[in-house]
C-alpha cells in the first residue's frame, strides 16, 4: 500500500468511527493524532515533547519534536535558551517553539496495540461526552428502549443512542423483564460518573405518572388541566389533583375520557395501578375531603401552623377512608402536604365529652363553685380562667341565672386563683434557677419559664440557641402545651437574641422588612430555620 493510498484510508476510518458512534470527526482524528504521539514517544523517548499532526484534506502525517525557548532551562530535553535556538534559528524568541520534523514511524506491534487502545480510549471518552451533552437537559422526559442486560437486579436499557439504568427499586413490584423487552420509562436524573455519564430511569416515580397523563390528555399536554400533585404506591394504588384554566372543561372527565379509555391506557402501562383522578382545590380543607374519596366526611378541623387536619368519618367510613393498610390516608396526606388524623364521629364525641369534663372539672376546682356552673361556663365557650377574669361582665351576665353579682364573684375568684398561681410558678422558676433577664423576655408567661427550667434551660443566651422546632414540634418540645404557633415561638427566640446581644433589634427589623436581606453568620441561619 503506497503512502498516499495509506492516508486516504486514515480518513475513511475516522469518518466511518466517527459515523458509527455518533461523535465529531474532528475527535476521532484528535484521538489518533494522540496516539501516534504516544508511539512516537515510546520510540523517541518519553522525554520529549513529541506531537503529531494529521492533515485534515490529504491524511498526510507529521511528526515532529518541539523544543520551547526560555531565559531559563528547567527540563533540558524540552527547552532551550535564547542564546542555543540563535544557533538554529536566527530570529528566535522566548515563548517560540523549534520544530525538528521526525521521520514517519513504522509501527510495530506492540506500538500499534498501544495506539489502537488510545484510540479505543479516546473515542469512548469523546462517545461519553457526547452522551451527556444529548441527555443532561432531558431529565424530566419519557423515553423507550430496550432491555439489553441485568446486573444483580439492575436492567441497563439501550436507548438507542445510549444506554441507561433501571435499578430495581425503580421498577413496579413483581415486575419482571426478559432481554428485548421494550421500556417505557422516565428519566429522573443525568450525571457524570468516574465511568461515563449515568441516565437513571424509574417507572416508580410520581412523575412518570403525572407524564403518561400528559401523553394520554391532549389537554394536559395543551395546559388547559394542570396536575398540580401526584401521590404513589408504586404498582398498587395513586392519587393524582388536578385542575382545570378553562371552566367549561371537567378536569376529571378529561383525564378519565370516554368510558375510561384515558385512565385505562395509563393503568395498562402501570400494571394494574388503580389512580384515583382528583379535583384539586386552594383551600385545605376541601382539598383533603376530595383527597380521602372514595370515604364521605362529616367534618374536618385544620391547625394551619402544625399544617395537621382532623377529619371525622362516619363509624361506617372509617375503614374505607383508612384504607387497606392505611394505603388511602397514606396517599390523601402524601398529595396533600397535611398530616392527617381521621376519628370516627363516637371518638370525636367521646374525646369532645372528656374535654368539657376537664374543663368544668378545672372551674369546679379553681372557683370553687358546683358542676351547674362550671358546666355552664365550658357551653357557653370559655375554656381558661383567664377568659373568666379579663372578659368585660357584660359577657358573663348574658349566660342565663348570672346576674352582675354572680359574674363579678367568679372574675374575682379567677383573678385571685391565677394570682395565687403566678406566684406559685414564680417560685418554682426561682427554685429551677431560671435567671430573672429569662423572665422580661415578652410573651414567656410563668408556666412556660417553669417548663424551660424543667428542661434546664435556664439563661436567654441558652434560650436563644435553640430552635422553633424544640420548642414546639414534637413529643418532646418543651413548649409543646402552651398553645404557641410557629411564628410566636419564632418571636420569643428572636427577642432573645436580641437580650443577648447576637444583634439589635434594628437589624431584626430590618431583616423582617427585607425578607432578601439576610442576617450575617449563624444567626441568619437559625432565623431562617425557625
Amino acid at each position: 500500500m503506497t503512502q498516499t493510498q495509506m492516508h486516504v484510508e486514515l480518513l475513511a476510518v475516522a469518518d466511518a468511527v466517527a459515523r458509527d458512534k455518533g461523535i465529531e470527526r474532528e475527535q476521532v482524528l484528535e484521538a489518533m493524532e494522540q496516539a501516534i504521539q504516544k508511539a512516537g514517544r515510546s520510540k523517541y523517548g518519553h522525554e520529549h515533547d513529541i506531537r503529531a499532526h494529521i492533515d485534515r484534506s490529504t491524511g498526510g502525517i507529521d511528526l515532529a519534536r518541539y523544543t520551547e525557548v526560555v531565559e531559563e532551562i528547567e527540563n533540558e530535553m524540552t527547552q532551550m535558551t535564547v542564546e542555543q535556538a540563535k544557533r538554529i534559528k536566527r530570529d528566535a524568541e522566548i515563548g517560540e517553539f523549534l520544530v525538528d520534523p521526525l521521520p514517519p514511524i513504522d509501527f510495530g506491534r506492540i506500538a500499534a496495540q498501544t495506539a489502537k487502545q488510545v484510540i479505543v480510549q479516546k473515542v469512548r471518552e469523546a462517545e461519553r461526552e457526547r452522551q451527556y451533552e444529548e441527555y443532561k437537559d432531558r431529565a424530566g422526559e419519557i423515553v423507550n428502549g430496550l432491555v439489553k442486560r441485568f446486573e444483580f437486579g439492575t436492567v441497563t436499557v439501550d436507548l438507542g443512542r445510549a444506554e441507561a439504568v433501571l435499578r430495581r427499586d425503580e421498577v413496579l413490584p413483581r415486575e419482571s423483564f426478559r432481554r428485548g423487552d421494550r421500556v417505557r420509562a422516565y428519566i429522573y436524573d443525568v450525571r457524570r460518573e468516574q465511568r461515563g455519564p449515568q441516565i437513571f430511569l424509574s417507572r416508580s416515580h410520581p412523575e412518570f405518572l403525572a407524564k403518561l397523563f400528559a401523553q394520554e390528555v391532549p389537554e394536559i399536554y395543551d395546559s388547559i388541566i394542570e396536575i398540580r400533585s401526584v401521590a404513589r404506591d408504586p404498582g398498587s394504588r395513586a392519587k393524582i389533583a388536578v385542575i382545570s384554566n378553562d371552566s367549561s372543561i371537567d378536569p376529571v372527565g378529561a383525564c378519565v375520557g370516554m368510558r375510561g379509555s384515558r385512565v385505562q391506557a395509563v393503568v395498562a402501562e402501570l400494571q394494574g395501578e388503580k389512580i384515583d383522578i382528583i379535583p384539586w382545590s386552594p383551600d385545605p380543607a376541601t382539598f383533603v375531603v376530595n383527597a380521602l374519596a372514595p370515604a364521605e366526611v362529616a367534618k374536618v378541623v385544620l391547625d394551619e401552623d402544625a399544617r395537621k387536619i382532623e377529619v371525622v368519618v362516619p363509624d361506617d367510613q372509617l375503614s374505607l377512608a383508612i384504607g387497606r393498610r392505611g394505603q388511602n390516608v397514606r396517599l390523601a396526606s402524601m398529595l396533600t402536604g397535611w398530616d392527617i388524623d381521621i376519628l370516627t364521629e363516637e371518638q370525636e364525641s367521646e374525646r369532645r365529652q372528656a374535654e368539657f369534663h376537664e374543663r368544668s372539672q378545672r372551674f369546679i376546682d379553681a372557683l370553687d363553685v358546683d358542676d351547674v356552673i362550671a358546666h355552664l361556663l365550658v357551653t357557653e365557650g370559655f375554656s381558661s380562667l383567664e377568659e373568666i377574669a379579663y372578659v368585660p361582665i357584660e359577657d358573663l351576665t348574658e349566660i342565663e341565672g348570672f346576674d352582675e353579682e354572680v359574674a363579678a364573684e367568679l372574675r374575682a375568684r379567677a383573678g385571685q386563683y391565677l394570682e395565687e398561681e403566678a406566684e406559685r410558678l414564680m417560685q418554682r422558676r426561682r427554685e429551677l434557677g431560671v435567671e430573672d433577664a429569662l423572665a422580661e423576655i415578652p410573651g414567656l408567661s410563668a408556666g412556660m419559664l417553669v417548663a424551660l427550667g424543667e428542661a434546664s434551660i435556664k439563661t436567654v443566651e441558652e434560650f436563644a440557641d435553640l430552635a422553633s422546632d424544640e420548642l414546639i414540634f414534637g413529643e418532646e418540645a418543651i413548649l409543646r402545651g402552651f398553645d404557641l404557633s410557629g411564628a410566636e415561638a419564632n418571636e420569643l427566640i428572636m427577642a432573645a437574641r436580641v437580650a443577648a446581644g447576637w444583634f439589635t433589634a434594628e437589624e431584626l427589623a430590618a431583616a423582617n422588612a427585607e425578607p432578601e436581606t439576610a442576617l450575617e453568620g449563624e444567626e441568619a441561619a437559625d432565623s431562617v430555620d425557625a
